[in-house]
This record gives structure tokens, C-alpha cells and sequence, in this order.
């Protein structure tokens, strides 16, 4: 296997643990989370609810509440059911108690929304203070739904993608650790800035150890990202990937860290996105094909966006 190069200088302030035997799978996450599971504490503790609803996607969120709706109303309508129906007027007190519980169920829905059709209404002091109590929570509920919502619409997002793989392709005289990246939403990028880490487990006095690299960049900036951006590290004789051969990347326990920061001018915020390859998802001798060309009139240029992941392989000298 081969070693790091000794030209190459090891950071020391990336955040990162050195200790390689405590240190489990890979760093971060593809989707760009810390690879960390966090215990000690209750789990209410150590979770933020309100993250967790914002981050979690789409469409677990709308089955959460979903759920969260028809489960409330069950138990509200249990407990009418269990006062009795006698106490909700326009309830036949008459026919199958799947039906009664069903009308119930429906006065619960209309009194936690607030819709009072009016069909039915409680009568006496326990359901009229029972369906009281429960418009408050309605109103209550609707409003943190509604505020979740407008929190994941409006939450600033680098609607950024990655390319699945990093290669190894021929970079002018030499060779460069490329990685791809590109904007997929209609969203305008500008003073994009871009940072680029190697972690890898190295042995060191007998002990094996964490030692990450800066990976300097062809380019580290750019005015306006609105087309795809392939991220460059020459491997020069200063690089930590200095005569790394694909034997190496293979027998190699190693990680890149991807970190992209830019200004969406739709948020007016500055976003981040993040990444990781290890080594096995390094592809050594491969080429990026072309992203965007031109339209057939001459008038445009278009982005194909499912060609991101696309490369071509061959045999790197």
C-alpha cells in the first residue's frame, strides 16, 4: 500500500477525531450529514423536533401529520363516545355503534378544524367543555402545521447535485481528482467558493491515525455557477494523492470531503452544500462527459442534467 505523500501537509483544524480506532465507517454522509450517532441523553434532549420536521422529506412530513390528524381525532371521538352519544345532538342513538362512533369521529374532525357544520352539537358540561378544549388544540395544531410549512418552503437550500463518483483523469501533463457538480433547480448561483479534504487512516508510530490534507483546487472560486462545475485537484508532487496508483485507492481507507458555499440571490442567503467520496467510489482512469451544448437553433445552451454521473473509462498510464 502505498504512503502518504511527505510533501504534502497535514491539517489539523478540520474538526475531524485523529484517533482512527474509535472513529466508525466513513466521516460524512453522501447527502452531506456527519456520520455521527449521538447517545448519553434522552432522545428528546439530543433532537430538535423542529429540524427534524424542516429536514425530514416530503413526504414524511405529510404522513406525519396525516397521521397526526387522524389519530388525534380518533382519540378525541373515543373519548365522546366514551361520555356517550346521548350528549351529542343530532346522533341517533339508534343503529350500528360503528356508525355512532363514525359520527363521532366526524364532530371531532369539524370541531378540531373549527368548520362547525352544525349538524351536530354537544350538549351538557363534560362534551361542551371536551369539544372546547379541543378547538384550541385544533387551532393551535393548525398553526405549527402551518408554520412547518412555511419553514421547509422558505428554509435556504443549495439546490446543488453532486456527481455519484470522483475519477481520476488525465489533467494536462499529469492527473486530476475531479468531482462534478451542478445547479437543478431554476435558481440563480453567484460568488460560488469551493473547499476540498482528504481524510485518510494512515499508521504512525505503530498506531493508526486520522490525518487530513487540504486538496488545493484548479479553481476554488467562480462569479456564477448556472452551468455544471467539475471541482480539479492537480495531483502534483505536493498533492497527498502524489503517484497513487488504483491498486492504492483500492487498498486505501480513505475519504474526500466536498464543501461548496454560494449565494442564492432568490433566498438572498448564502447556502451550503456538502459531499464525501471514499475511495471506492473513486472511479481511477474515467472522464466526465460534456454536460450542456447547444441548442439546434443556436439560441441557448442546454444543461442535460442526467448526465452528471456520466463518464467514460479507460486505462490511465
Amino acid at each position: 500500500m502505498n504512503t502518504v505523500n511527505a510533501k504534502a501537509k497535514a491539517d489539523k483544524n478540520t474538526g475531524f477525531g485523529t484517533n482512527a480506532s474509535s472513529y466508525g465507517g466513513r466521516f460524512v454522509n453522501k447527502n452531506g450529514t456527519a456520520n455521527v450517532e449521538k447517545r448519553g441523553m434522552h432522545l428528546l434532549q439530543r433532537i430538535s423536533w423542529y429540524h427534524t420536521m424542516i429536514d425530514m422529506p416530503g413526504w414524511k412530513f405529510i404522513f406525519i401529520i396525516l397521521s397526526f390528524y387522524m389519530a388525534i381525532n380518533f382519540l378525541f371521538a373515543s373519548i365522546y363516545y366514551g361520555i356517550g352519544i346521548e350528549h351529542l345532538n343530532g346522533i341517533s342513538n339508534s343503529g350500528n355503534e360503528w356508525v355512532k362512533f363514525g359520527q363521532a369521529y366526524f364532530f371531532s374532525a369539524q370541531t378540531f378544524t373549527t368548520v362547525g357544520y352544525g349538524h351536530i352539537s354537544p350538549s351538557g358540561f363534560l362534551t361542551s367543555a371536551l369539544s372546547a378544549a379541543e378547538a384550541l388544540i385544533g387551532l393551535l395544531s393548525f398553526a405549527i402545521a402551518t408554520g412547518l410549512f412555511f419553514g421547509r418552503f422558505s428554509k435556504p437550500t443549495a439546490f446543488l447535485k453532486f456527481s455519484h463518483n470522483a475519477v481520476i483523469a488525465p489533467y494536462g501533463d499529469i492527473t486530476g481528482l475531479m468531482i462534478r457538480t451542478t445547479p437543478f433547480k431554476n435558481t440563480n448561483f453567484t460568488d460560488a467558493e469551493a473547499k476540498m479534504t482528504l481524510g485518510m487512516s494512515v499508521e504512525e508510530n505503530g498506531k493508526r491515525i486520522n490525518k487530513f490534507y487540504s486538496l488545493e483546487l484548479e479553481l476554488d472560486k467562480i462569479n456564477a455557477l448556472t452551468l455544471s462545475w467539475t471541482l480539479v485537484h492537480p495531483i502534483t508532487e505536493d498533492s497527498p494523492l502524489y503517484k497513487f496508483t488504483k491498486l492504492d485507492f483500492k487498498n486505501t481507507n480513505g475519504e474526500i470531503l466536498v464543501f461548496i458555499k454560494t449565494f442564492d440571490d432568490m433566498f438572498s442567503n448564502t447556502v451550503a452544500a456538502r459531499t464525501s467520496y471514499t475511495f471506492d467510489e473513486v472511479v481511477y482512469g474515467a472522464k466526465f462527459e460534456p454536460m450542456y451544448t447547444r441548442s439546434h437553433d443556436n439560441s441557448r445552451t442546454i444543461l442535460n442534467l442526467d448526465k452528471l454521473n456520466e463518464f467514460n473509462s479507460f486505462t490511465l498510464e
